[in-house]
């Protein structure tokens, strides 16, 4: 596996920036120009945001787990992996889905962002509770597999 930072945060939204900005020093080091560093932090922005507000109910008190994992030829791909694991209520993968475009109002775009600017998008019901998303960015990919 490549190099990975592992980053341990309360559910306060005054954190995001701090997650936003390692994501974009990991990207640049894993060979991304400044949009697609930019594309994935506002990714890994929405999908916090998404925790927060929506398996944490807005409690700034919770703890949320982040890797930020490069990957390189010892894993078949070229490109940056994020995880985010937190421990409140779970979702059922099945049930998310981002609004469509055509309702234009405030918020609910989350989703449709991160499908946008990462490959694959992952979420997972770990056996101990809560959920585990997995975002995937490559070099030079072709089709999205989401």
């Amino acid at each position: 596996m490549g190099r990975c930072e592992n980053l341990t945060i309360l559910s306060d939204p005054a954190n995001l920036a701090k997650v936003r900005a390692a994501v974009e020093t990991k990207g640049k080091r894993a060979g991304f120009d400044q949009k697609d560093c930019a594309a994935m932090a506002l990714a890994v922005d929405e999908a916090l945001t998404n925790v927060i507000r929506h398996a944490y109910g807005g409690a700034a008190d919770k703890k949320i787990e982040i890797s930020i994992e490069e990957l390189n030829e010892a894993n078949n791909c070229q490109g940056l992996m994020i995880c985010i694991r937190d421990f409140g209520k779970a979702v059922d993968a099945s049930q998310i889905k981002g609004r469509e475009l055509t309702d234009v109002r405030p918020g609910g775009l989350g989703v449709h962002i991160m499908r946008e600017v990462m490959d694959e998008v992952v979420y997972e019901r770990p056996p101990s509770g809560g959920t585990r998303l997995r975002m995937t960015k490559y070099h030079q990919s072709g089709e999205k597999k989401n």
